[in-house]
């Protein structure tokens, strides 16, 4: 029997690379880490999981003297497989360099492919790209001999897209759309292949995209490829994504449980006779549930077909990640069995070790999320300060929690959390301006019959208020690097009557980036209802999930009958 290959990994140490190791060795195949050029040449195949910025990785690369190397390496048409960042690396170079903190040219890329990585057009689209999308054969490939034809997305998380051009068109492997514009999905040549779609966040899918290249480097036979007949009027279609959230805490024996509350009210009762062991699921509702363990649960969300999983620490006020190790513990073992984008949240910030005086910044505190298998982090309270700042300096001071840790993993890996509470008002006349009115749907009126109401951004689990309306923190954290909104709503969290569209298209409609619409899911067609009616690109469920009340199928399955396209597994 042939002896399996060796796989050795380029992480530069950026981003989520766990997730990577992870799906390569759950193909069968051993890793060796790549330390030092040298290394380089003696490669069986290269895997570089570029994440975070273009100017943090190329810096990263050049500075390392791993460029040259990879160059030499490529030439020789050796095999190589690029993820993202480690895609669009490979061209001459990107937009992205000169909006990242970088002045003068933009750093020239790897140079082995014609073209320049260039901005999604924010003005004709949500950016980034954010999701589950298909894509469309431009060649043949062995690479690709446990994927389907067509029918399986792929998960992709982007800003900067390669642009199909005379120059680079026997390159393309795959291309896709996204609301109107073509681009480069995959790319391959020879034995080089590389991905813009994330292969280890795309479920079975991807992991069978990775074993099939793998074999084929193994075999030989990468690099027999055939053209393909194109027809180009085929697109796709970016679908919309059902989010399951597990808020996470540790019970009186120090063990992490996913529990649920209403309206953000997560402490235990004294009579509260729902507790558990941790090992059953608590069902029913009122009070707090203790709802099972935290991986086992999301391992069973995963199966299920949920698009991306939350863990949301409710407890992390309390101290500071560097000592979380349960949930860091968490997020390690979810991502052996977990092939879909993780986020998580709580306690994202800058801190003060009680005990040592040491100080730890917001970004190194992501960054040993991302190293434990988070995709990304979500920013509660500390995003509410930074808005506050930006909007009474109307500047950015470059050391706010989101501006450093986007600059560094790059946009698409910073969730801004937005916990408002309704202010129920007779008339906009009284409101101060600085804050967004909405009006109201006669069965959403307040308690004494108001019309009209502004949305009042929370700290601390909801525990106080600030004075900033949703729609400006939203706005304000855009503009100093976020990806993406979870939008929650006190006043609907646990109610089960649905989503608060009025907030949702609120703050869908003043930002470009994507919103995820949380807090009042009940049953299947609350979904389908937010997509129809509010510009958001995702929904956010939990304790629907957790009873067993609604299955994630089910929800899609509806969706799809009323035509909104979803990601159905088999």
């Amino acid at each position: 029997m042939t002896e399996k290959l060796t796989v050795s990994l380029l992480d530069y140490g950026a981003g989520n690379v766990r997730s990577v190791r992870n799906a390569i060795t759950s193909c069968g195949y051993s890793i060796t880490d790549i330390t030092d050029p040298s290394q380089i040449a003696s490669a069986d195949v290269i895997i570089f999981p570029g994440v975070g910025s273009y100017h943090s990785a190329m810096s990263v690369l050049k500075n390392k003297g791993y460029d040259a190397a990879l160059r030499e390496y490529l030439s020789e048409d050796r095999p190589y497989l690029g993820i993202c960042l480690g895609m669009q690396t490979l061209f001459e170079s990107s937009e992205e360099t000169n909006e990242s903190g970088h002045r003068g040219a933009p750093l020239p890329g790897l140079g082995v492919i014609p073209g320049k990585v260039i901005k999604f057009d924010e003005t004709k689209r949500t950016v980034p790209h954010i999701g589950w999308n298909g894509t469309i054969a431009h060649q043949q490939s062995p690479a690709m001999k446990y994927v389907k034809d067509s029918g399986e997305e792929v998960y992709f998380v982007h800003s900067y897209y390669a642009p199909i051009t005379e120059e680079n068109s026997k390159w393309v492997l795959t291309r896709t759309s996204y609301e109107g514009q073509e681009y480069i999905s995959s790319v391959q040549r020879g034995n080089v292949c590389a991905t813009q779609f994330h292969p280890e966040k795309s479920g079975n899918t991807g992991l069978n995209f990775i074993k099939g290249f793998l074999e084929s480097v193994q075999d030989g036979t990468l690099s027999q490829t055939t053209p393909l007949e194109l027809n180009p009027d085929a697109h796709t279609q970016l679908v919309k994504r059902v989010v399951v959230a597990l808020d996470v805490r540790s019970n009186d024996n120090g063990d992490l449980v996913v529990t649920k509350g209403d309206q953000y009210d997560v402490r235990e009762k004294a009579d509260d006779s729902t507790t558990t062991n941790g090992d059953e699921p608590t069902t029913g509702r009122g009070g707090v549930r203790n709802l099972g363990k935290p991986v086992q649960l999301a391992a069973r969300y995963y199966d299920e077909g949920a698009d991306e999983i939350a863990f949301l620490n409710i407890t992390s006020f309390r101290q500071g990640v560097i000592e979380d190790m349960p949930m860091l513990q968490v997020l390690e073992e979810a991502s052996k069995c977990i092939f879909v984008p993780l986020t998580v949240g709580g306690g994202i910030r800058s801190y003060t070790d009680p005990e040592s005086g040491k100080v730890y910044s917001a970004l190194e505190v992501a960054s040993r999320y991302f190293r434990a298998g988070a995709d990304k982090v979500s920013i509660g309270s500390d995003a509410v300060d930074a808005a506050e700042d930006y909007i009474r300096l109307g500047a950015k001071t470059g050391s706010t929690s989101i501006e450093t840790i986007s600059q560094v993993y790059g946009v698409q890996a910073v969730v801004i959390s937005i916990d408002p509470k309704r202010v129920y008002v007779d008339s906009p006349d009284g409101v101060d301006k600085k804050h967004t009115v909405v009006s109201l749907d006669d069965n959403q009126k307040g308690p004494n019959g108001e019309k009209y109401c502004w949305y009042q951004c929370t700290v601390k689990g909801g525990r106080e208020t600030r004075d900033i309306c949703a729609v400006s923190l939203a706005k304000a954290a855009e503009a100093l690097g976020a990806g993406e909104i979870m939008l929650n709503c006190i006043d609907m969290d646990g109610q089960c009557n649905g989503f608060d569209h009025a907030l949702m298209k609120a703050v869908s409609t003043a930002v470009t980036i994507p919103v995820i619409a949380s807090s009042g899911a009940g049953k299947e067609s609350h979904f389908a209802d937010v997509f129809e009616e509010t510009g958001v690109q995702a929904a956010l469920a939990a304790g629907m999930f957790h009873r067993k009340e609604v299955e994630i199928g089910s929800v899609k399955k509806h969706m799809e009958e009323k035509g909104i396209r979803a990601r159905i597994i088999e």
